[in-house]
Order: structure tokens, then sequence, then C-alpha cells
């Protein structure tokens, strides 16, 4: 079996559904369950002897040590992260405990555990460590994209959180031989992510008639990953790549946020007609905010064969489709929290 953090998160729901429907391997799957992590998302595999839930915190690090005893899985895959740019602006100290401190805590009982495997079990151990592009920091128009050894510079509280695990990671494999993996992705979207990110976002606002919030020009590009592709490569990175290395994960679909608000309001207005583009609202950019940025993932693809089976165009579609099928989920994560979060952060914030 595998242990997976963050299992109830966006992507962490998606994985792990992936897996149980494409293997009979068990997975336990440990999830602190904060405002993004929604058991709900599991609820098809209710009585699913393969999914084990535990709820805990990365930072329990004995907890994590008895649950590595106890099912001695054959790898980690760490998806557990603070992942939201602004929520860091606002409120950086716990993108530090988690991404940071918990990786650390989890690393530790890890390499502990793997210390004493013995023989074949200890040579097929893997740690994967699920990570961004958003460590490389931002790329000018027409720059080269992001290759795995581009020097790091993380631009947000978020991305330096993400970078300092990263290299801890990278640390432990060179200090100590734990046999570690490493991914950066580029922005992930699809079924289950929380309506605070770009996409759902837009799809959540239109529907309801409220502003489209577009942070300063609407320019600033991304390299867009259907989470189904992201969890397919992590599923061969796991079963091919080579410990001590990076791979990096795109979509090769660099697009800038405005053209992405537009698409979504012409699939809308297919889906459900109305005119929603007049609700494009621009508002006063982020602080910081990195303009561009861009994978190269030909290192993933010619070393161990991946690339990416859905175009933006097919994505896209399929992810609104899904957000208007499945308005009583949206309605449940809307919690008071979280439109409480929405409303503080936009307001006044319009040009």
């Amino acid at each position: 079996m595998i242990l997976v953090t963050g299992g109830a998160g966006f992507i962490g729901t998606n994985f792990v559904l992936d897996w149980l429907a494409q293997s009979d391997e068990a997975v336990i799957n440990f999830d602190k369950l904060t405002y993004a992590g929604n058991l709900q998302n599991l609820a098809s595999l209710a009585g699913d002897p393969r999914h084990v839930f535990v709820h805990g915190d990365i930072n329990d690090q004995q907890k994590i040590a008895t649950l590595l005893m106890r099912f001695q899985p054959r790898a980690i895959v760490h998806l557990a992260a603070e992942s939201h740019v602004d929520r860091s602006i606002h409120g950086p100290e716990e993108f530090i405990q988690t991404n940071i401190v918990g990786t650390f805590r989890l690393l530790e009982a890890a390499y502990r555990y793997w210390k004493e495997q013995k023989g074949k079990t200890q040579q097929d151990f893997r740690f994967l460590h699920v990570s961004t592009d958003e460590v490389y920091g931002s790329l000018a128009k027409g720059a080269p994209a992001f290759t795995e050894t581009h020097a790091y510079q993380p631009n947000s509280p978020y991305s330096a959180s993400k970078a300092s695990s990263d290299q801890l990671v990278r640390a432990y494999h060179h200090t100590y031989g734990l046999p570690t993996l490493i991914t950066n992705c580029s922005n992930n979207y699809g079924a289950f992510q929380f309506p605070e990110k770009l996409i759902p976002l837009m799809i959540v606002n239109a529907l309801a008639g409220k502003p489209l919030p577009i942070y300063g020009d609407g320019q600033q590009i991304r390299d867009w990953l259907y989470v189904q592709d992201h969890c397919s490569a992590i599923r061969r990175v796991l079963a091919a790549g080579v410990p001590g290395e990076t791979y990096n994960i795109g979509g090769w679909n660099e697009k800038p946020n405005i053209e992405i608000v537009h698409a979504i309001c012409s699939l809308l207005n297919e889906f459900r007609p109305a005119d929603y583009h007049r609700l494009i609202t621009y508002v006063a950019d982020r602080p910081g905010h990195d303009r561009r940025y861009a994978i190269d993932a030909r290192k993933i693809e010619r070393e161990l064969g991946w690339k990416p089976g859905e175009t933006f165009e097919t994505g896209i579609r399929k992810t609104v489709q899904w957000y208007l099928d499945n308005q009583n989920w949206l309605a449940n994560v809307q919690s008071g929290e979280y439109r409480k979060w929405i409303e503080t952060h936009y307001q006044g914030h319009a040009e």
C-alpha cells in the first residue's frame, strides 16, 4: 500500500480516486481536513477497504511514525500543503508551519521508518514530494520555460515555503540516502478544486451573477495542467522515476488569465445562456504578482514517456461541465469562513 498526505484536498482527492480506479493497491489517506480538505470528495469510496482515512497533521511526527510502522507502506506521496498565494500574503505563518516544518517532520518519520527496512523493501521505498513551478519565480515574456535546473527565485510566502520544502527533500536524499522524488507542476484545474482558485471562482461567481475579479490587466501567464493528467504523471514518476531526481510536470498550455476567464464565460454561455462576459471586473493587482510561469516538460516525456492527454480546450470543457453537474458540492464547500474571506480580500479592490 501507499501513504498519501493531503488526500482529501483538490489534487489529493483526484489522485486517490484515480489510483483506486486503476489499481487494487490500498491507500492510507492522511489529511488534516482544513478548509480545503473535504471528505465528501471521497464519498464514492465509503466502505471500500482499499481506502483507509486517518485524520491528522503532518506536524504530528509521532502519529506519522505510528502509521508507518502499522501499515508498512512502500511509498509516501506527499501532497499536503497550504497552497493559496493570496492566503500566504495575508497569513504566512501557517504556510511556514505546514509546508516547511510539516515536510521536515514527515521526512524525519519517513527516514527513520526507511532505515529500519531491509533488502528489497528498503531499496524499493519512495518518498515523492509534490511541489509547484512557482518556486522558480517569474519569467519574462519570451524567456525559455522552466527546466528542472532553473534557479529557485520564489516571490511569495507560499512559493518560498514550497521552495524550502523542496530543498529539505533534496537534502534528505543527498545527506541520508532517502530515496526521494520531486515533481514541480504547473497550475492545476479540474474537479473538486476549492473555489478560491481562479477557474472555480470564476465559475461560481458567474453562475451567481457576481463580478469576475481579474487582477491587474489580466495578462499574467500560466501553464495549465488538467488534474487528471497530473495524477497520471505522479503515478509514472512513482513507478519509474530515479531517486534524487526532479521532474517538471506541465500541460504545454500557456495562457493569460483573461483568456481563461473569457473561455469559461463562453462555455457557460453555451451550457446556460447568459451574458457572463459583462461580469468581468478588473481589480488592483496583488502584491508581488508573478508575471509568467511556463513549464518545460520535456524531461519527463523523454525519460519516463509521459505527456499530458488533455488539451486546455478539452480539459476546461470537462471542468466547467463538472461544476455545473455538482452544484450541491459547491454549495457545501462554500462555508461562512470562505465567504467571509472572499468578501474581506476583494473589498475595495475594484478599479
